[in-house]
This record gives structure tokens, C-alpha cells and sequence, in this order.
């Protein structure tokens, strides 16, 4: 899923080419994409682009006469830069944003189609598709660590939910806790004062060095291959790898839909956290530490022909 880093490219990518531009038509494939009907998509047709914003995960286009299209990416959703007028694909394109530089495409790779657009009129309408999390770029000591304990979370869960703080997702937040060298599980009301700054810390240099980092990949061009699994992540999509900080090998845990990466030597103390399926497929067998898991992978690999 496209997160703040993501998103900011996007915006910055978007700016020069529809900023100031009318937006001459929407054409829509999928009509399941939209979850408004007032004020109705037309509304938007032939409306000048007078701002571009990130709202949480979401990107705002920003139109004339207090008009707002709300795009919303989810996990497999994403823009596409065309010529003027392009032909929206059959399958796995949403529709197409026409203007006179070019035409913006919305796809989305997925059988499970998550992404969506809101059409909505007026900041109030607009605040209310907010969920109201800090912003991590702005936010000083003081505020983060009050959202952090007014409830108590995994700092996993508490970095990614988007009603503590905006625009973190699940590839960041690992990069984020390796970064602090804290343990995805740990409770937020556990942290200690220098825990904390060094979370703090962590979070706004981590998304500051990523939006630095894929806005010189991008360029001038439009951001083509926007993934949760860059190449240059220290643990994100890493599971096996070495960790760039240590040289132990990359752990990860599946927690729902989601799955965990993490450094046990960095950031556990050595210990493995226990994934829930295979914690109960194994019982006792499961290995404690990491020295226990590379004892074992050693092993297995010595007995194997």
C-alpha cells in the first residue's frame, strides 16, 4: 500500500503536470470505485486543479468551486501518466482523469478491488474522511508521545493506525522500529522517555530519508514501479536477508493479513517473536532465540542430501 513517502512522490509528480489544469473529463470503468453520489462526479468535469494535498494515505485533488476528488489506493491501487486521451485498459484499470497535458490512469493489480474515490464539497466534508492521526513530520515530542499511550497498543498496531498517526503503514512501520531498534510487540505505555525520543526520532528521519530517496529515483519522470518492497529497505520484504545493521538474518511473523519484519538481534534482544500459526504447528519445538533458529537451520541443512 502506498504510504506518506509514496504519496508525496505521487503529489510531487502530480503538481507540475495537472496544478492550474482543468480537468476536462472522468471516465470511469469501474463504477464500484466511487463511494459518493453528491455532489455527483460530473460536478468535477471542466473544474480547474487548484491544489494537490495528502490526506492520511489519500491523495486530494483539489478543484474550483470548493470541489475535492479523494483518491484512496489501498493496497494494489496505482497512477499510471499517459498521453492526452489514452485508452483505459479493459482489465485492472478504474478509469482515466483526462487534461490537456495528459491523461492520469487509476489501476489497481488485484482480484479484490479496494480502492475508491470520493467526490465531496467543502473542508467539512473533506475533515470527516480524516481519521484524525498526527502528522509524523509535524509532530513534537510532547504530542507523539501522548497519542502513543492514550491507549495501549503494540507499537506495530500504534504506528499504523491512521487515528494516532497519518500515513504509516505496515513497510514503514517495520522500517521505522528497526530503525529505533525496538521490538514490534512492545506496548506503547511500556516505553521508557529515551524509547521514545528514539522512536520519535526514528519515525521522522525514516520517512524524511524515503521521500528524499524516491523523489530522486522519480525525477522529473512519473513514479512507475511505487511498491512496498523497495530494494533498499533494511528489513521490509527482507525475510532471510541479512540485516544491513548487523548481519542476523531477517525474521517476520504474520499478525492477521499482516505480515511482521523485523531483526531479532537489533531489536529483540535475540529472542523470536512467535507467530500464531506456526507457534501452534510446532508447540514446544518452536525455536526461542536466534541462536536456537540458526542452531536448527544449520542442522537441517547438514542432514539434508
Amino acid at each position: 500500500m502506498p504510504e506518506l513517502p509514496e504519496i508525496v512522490t505521487y503529489i510531487g509528480a502530480l503538481e507540475p503536470r495537472v496544478l492550474g489544469r482543468t480537468l476536462d473529463r472522468i471516465r470511469l470503468r469501474s463504477p464500484s470505485l466511487l463511494r459518493t453520489y453528491d455532489p455527483p462526479l460530473s460536478a468535477a468535469e471542466g473544474k480547474r486543479v487548484v491544489a494537490l494535498r495528502r490526506l492520511g494515505k489519500r491523495i486530494v485533488l483539489g478543484l474550483e468551486d470548493d470541489l475535492f476528488l479523494v483518491l484512496h489506493l489501498m493496497i494494489a491501487g496505482r497512477l499510471r501518466w499517459k498521453p492526452p486521451g489514452a485508452p483505459v485498459p479493459k482489465r485492472g484499470a478504474h478509469g482515466a482523469f483526462d487534461f490537456e497535458t495528459g491523461t492520469l490512469l487509476l489501476t489497481e493489480a488485484s482480484t479484490h478491488k479496494r480502492a475508491s474515490l470520493h467526490a465531496v464539497r467543502g473542508e467539512a466534508a473533506l475533515a470527516a474522511l480524516d481519521p484524525g492521526g498526527l502528522e509524523p513530520l509535524d509532530a513534537d515530542l510532547d504530542g507523539f508521545r501522548e497519542a502513543l499511550v492514550r491507549e495501549n497498543h503494540t507499537l506495530k498496531r500504534a504506528l499504523t493506525d491512521p487515528r494516532i498517526l497519518s500515513g504509516i503503514g505496515n513497510a514503514h512501520s517495520d522500517e521505522i522500529l528497526h530503525a529505533a531498534r525496538l521490538s514490534p510487540f512492545k506496548r506503547t505505555r511500556d516505553l521508557t522517555d529515551e524509547e521514545t525520543v528514539r522512536l520519535h526520532d526514528a519515525m521522522r528521519r525514516s520517512l524524511t530519508e524515503w521521500v528524499e530517496r524516491l523523489k530522486a529515483e522519480t525525477g522529473d519522470g512519473f513514479p512507475e514501479k511505487v511498491t512496498a518492497f523497495h530494494p533498499a529497505m533494511a528489513v521490509h520484504g527482507r525475510y532471510g536477508k541479512p540485516c544491513p545493521a548487523c548481519g542476523a538474518p531477517v525474521q517476520r511473523i504474520v499478525v492477521g493479513e499482516r505480515e511482521v519484519n523485523y531483526c531479532a538481534s537489533c531489536q529483540t534482544g535475540g529472542r523470536l517473536l512467535r507467530d500464531r500459526s506456526l507457534s501452534r504447528l510446532l508447540h514446544e519445538n518452536w525455536p526461542a532465540t536466534l541462536e536456537e533458529f540458526e542452531s536448527r537451520f544449520r542442522t537441517s541443512s547438514e542432514d539434508a542430501p
